[in-house]
This record gives C-alpha cells, structure tokens and sequence, in this order.
C-alpha cells in the first residue's frame, strides 16, 4: 500500500490516496501503527484523501491514537497540495469536504506547485454546548478551570473540533507534557478537547504550543491557531490580525470582521513517499 508523508508547520500525517483505489480496513488500528515514530512510519497521524460528492475532494483523519477527528488545518493544507500537485485537481481554487464541513482554499504555486494554502476556516464556534463544554458563559471567556492543583484562566472556541485556549506568562514543559494531558480529559469536556497555551507577544504575534487531543504535543495545530485568533480577540490581548509561531513555523490567522470567518495561511510540504506492507504486527 503506497503512501505520502506530508506535514504544514511541522505538524506531520501519513497520507492515504483512496481517490482511485480501496479503502484499508480497520482505519483505527492503521492510524496507530503507522503513526508509531518507533516501529511505524512516525505521524501525529493518519489522512484519507477520498472522493466527494460535494466537493474536489473529502479528508477523513485519524490522530496517532486511533480516535477520528473532525477537522485538522495542517492537514486540509496538505490535502490540497497533493490534489494538485498530484494531478487530481488543477485548479487554484478548490473546496475540501471533512467532518466539520465543505472549506474553501486558494492555493498559492511556487514553481508549478503548491508552496503555500490559504483556508477559509469558517465561523468560529462559540456556544458552550456546541463545542462542547460544560464550563459556564456562552462563550466561554476568561473562565475559571481547576486542573493540576492549578487554577487556570481559560477561554473555549470550536472550530470544527473543540479548543480550549490558556494565555500564560511563559511556555513551559510542565504546562504542555503535565497540564495539557489532564485538561484534555478533564470532565468539563464531554468530548475530551485540544489544548492551546498561548504567549502574547504584542497585539499581532503570539507564540503557541499545542497538547492535541489524541497525538500529544504536536509541532503546530492549524485549528488550535484559529481558535487563539479567536481567543484573542474575545479576551482583548490580541488584534484580528497575527503572526502565530509554532515549533514547526507560522502561520497568518485573520478573524474578518465583515463575514466572521477565519482566515489561515501556512505551508504545506511533501517529505517522501512509500510502501506500508500488509500486514503488521
């Protein structure tokens, strides 16, 4: 079975072209095994590329624990790059179908291929029971969460999947690898939650480092991005506008006034391609 390694901002996912071809069996089990960075292939885990009815072209993605995830911004980057460099698609517009809906790209070409994606991510959402979480306020700002013998200021955003966003002083080990994991399974979050802490660095720039629900910490988390554009703009430490630095890059998130809708900008880059066996135990 031939698959694509391909990562946005570091953020990494084997790919999986099934716009021609079957579809593997037990896609939970699949996802963990080549995701392992040991005996697999190493991933924060698995993307199907199928075909849509609706739209150029439809994401289905794993994390690396075997859950199914609704939306991933990297991922969707790296969904259009393959479609067009690969052929499938030729034009630099296209509309990606995933769980949380039908989004829109424009692609950006550098040397006849795609160097660079900009996504219309939507409206974010911001009803508490819809993101969901039990915290109180709808939306969900500035609000008190007991976790780690911490109290912690949070503020919760969903764009297609369920972010919980902490603004601190300075980014450290212990609030990503101890807090972030028991914040992602604290029971005000039904559906366990991504979690984004967050250094302002001015009005336009921040800096980010994700816990994400089911991968662990991840080198950059294109939905977690627009959920802290969000964030930072509902909490008044940041323009709509920012520059966002992750481990593995930036990218450009815009709020738009005018529509609501969220605006990323970032890469999308193709590491190498090849041969998963069969079987694997």
């Amino acid at each position: 079975m031939q698959f694509t390694k391909m990562h946005g901002a570091g953020n990494d996912y084997v790919y999986l072209d099934c716009l021609a071809g079957p579809v593997p069996g037990d896609l939970p089990e699949l996802a963990r095994q080549m995701s392992d960075r040991h005996f697999g292939v190493g991933a924060d885990g698995l993307i199907l590329i199928h075909p849509s009815e609706c739209a150029d072209a439809r994401m289905q993605m794993f994390n690396a624990d075997g859950s199914e995830a609704e939306m991933c911004g990297n991922g969707i980057r790296c969904v259009a790059k393959y479609v067009y460099d690969h052929g499938h698609c030729r034009q630099e517009q296209l509309q990606i179908e995933t769980a949380a809906g039908v989004l829109d790209l424009e692609l950006i070409l550098t040397d006849q291929k795609v160097s660079q994606v900009r996504v219309d991510m939507g409206q974010p959402i911001l009803s508490a029971d819809q993101i969901p979480t039990t915290l109180s306020g709808s939306p969900v700002v500035k609000q008190r969460l007991s976790v780690a013998d911490r109290e912690l200021e949070v503020t919760c955003v969903s764009m297609g999947n369920p972010h919980c966003v902490v603004f601190v002083e300075e980014l450290t080990d212990e609030l990503v690898l101890q807090v972030g994991p028991q914040i992602e399974v604290d029971a005000h979050f039904p559906q366990r939650v991504n979690v984004e802490f967050v250094q302002v660095l001015s009005s336009g720039e921040v800096r980010q480092r994700t816990w994400e629900r089911g991968s662990g910490e991840t080198w950059a988390c294109g939905t977690g991005a627009c959920a802290v554009c969000v964030a930072g703009v509902l909490t008044g430490n940041t323009d709509r506008k920012i520059v966002n630095h992750l481990l593995g890059g930036d990218l450009q998130l815009h709020w738009a006034e005018d529509d609501e809708h969220v605006y990323m900008t970032g890469p999308a880059e193709e590491v190498f391609q090849g041969q998963w066996p069969a079987r694997s135990s």
